[in-house]
């Protein structure tokens, strides 16, 4: 017998929304974010194929590649057959990664084929320590990047601006606010107005999350933020549910909560996840939101992404699912 409420019950527990419920829009990330740090390269076939089925849940937004260079990223090496692959429908928002303005170039050239990114994502990080880390360069050289990708990028494509590191630094230490919302304001002033924050390694609380982002609401209205959190510490959801309480809309998510760090990387402690998809999904069904997606196919997803993957997920409702 299955723990899984059925729909009546998820009717009573989650009380009548009704009209003017709120919406909250899920980016699912399983297909590039959720799968970066795979050691294994997933098939072109098998990545279009999960797509497809990601899709028919009814997700407005998909992050389904990156055009990193291959050599870097050997998992997105198949990007251009990937989108090639993918079958596009109304209303929904394929996202592509671009580290850098060659990355641009080759959604461009993909887009004016027919077949490339309706978004596309920049990232900078909040700390001179994180960046010439992850990035080998300094923050105003990447800020320089970004203003040229920006410019390639800004009659072509819906733009994201990541902000990594945007609570702790695992080399600067704690990310003032006032540095996040300096880098937010850059974003906006070069017309990317939606702007994730990023918890990269996981530290943030939920009393921090409510903060920062009441905060970054009141000093720029015009953006839309998404939440971006990793579950290093077991609080992504807490805290991406913390963010919507405060106010946003939109949050970035993953199948089963892949993604994140690999263990090689030592400052990302450990294979740290991304908040998990079903279990946001749930809660957010339970407390009267309005997601606009098929709870019972998003489950036959992860549990697609399980076979895919060929282990167990760290999702508590595939658990449910198979009670």
């Amino acid at each position: 017998m299955s723990d899984v409420p059925t729909e009546e019950e998820m009717a009573e527990i989650a009380g009548t929304a009704g009209e003017g419920a709120p919406r909250i829009i899920l980016c699912e990330c399983f297909a590039r974010d959720g799968l970066q740090h795979e050691e294994r390269t997933v098939p072109a076939e098998a990545k279009i194929a999960m797509i497809e089925r990601i899709a028919t849940c009814g997700f407005r937004r998909i992050e389904i590649t990156s055009f990193s260079h291959p050599t870097h990223v050997p998992q997105f090496a198949d990007a251009e057959q990937v989108l090639r692959g993918v079958r596009r429908r109304p209303g929904v928002l394929f996202k592509a990664t671009c580290p850098n303005p060659q990355a641009v170039k080759r959604a461009l050239a993909a887009r004016e084929g027919g077949w490339g990114p309706e978004e596309i994502s920049l990232l900078v990080s909040a700390s001179e320590g994180h960046t010439r880390q992850n990035l080998r360069r300094s923050r105003a050289e990447q800020w320089a990047n970004v203003a040229e990708m920006a410019a390639l990028a800004r009659d072509a494509f819906v733009m994201v601006g990541t902000i990594s590191v945007a609570f702790d630094c695992p080399f600067d230490g704690p990310t003032a606010p006032e540095r996040v919302l300096e880098d937010a304001q850059r974003f906006a002033e070069l017309g990317v107005t939606r702007i994730a924050i990023g918890d990269t390694i996981g530290s943030a609380t939920p009393p921090r999350v409510r903060d920062l982002i009441g905060w970054l609401h009141g000093a720029l209205p015009t953006a839309t933020f998404i939440a971006h959190f990793h579950d290093s510490r077991g609080t992504g959801l807490a805290n991406t549910l913390a963010a919507i309480e405060a106010g946003l809309t939109h949050a970035d998510t993953s199948l089963g909560g892949t993604g994140g760090h690999p263990a090689k990387i030592a400052y990302g402690e450990g294979f740290t996840g991304n908040t998990c998809t079903e279990d946001l999904a749930m809660a957010l069904a339970a407390m009267g939101y309005e997601t606009g997606l098929d709870l019972a196919a998003l489950r036959e997803a992860g549990l697609a992404a399980e076979k895919l993957l060929g282990r167990s997920l760290g999702s508590r409702t595939l658990r449910m699912a198979a009670g």
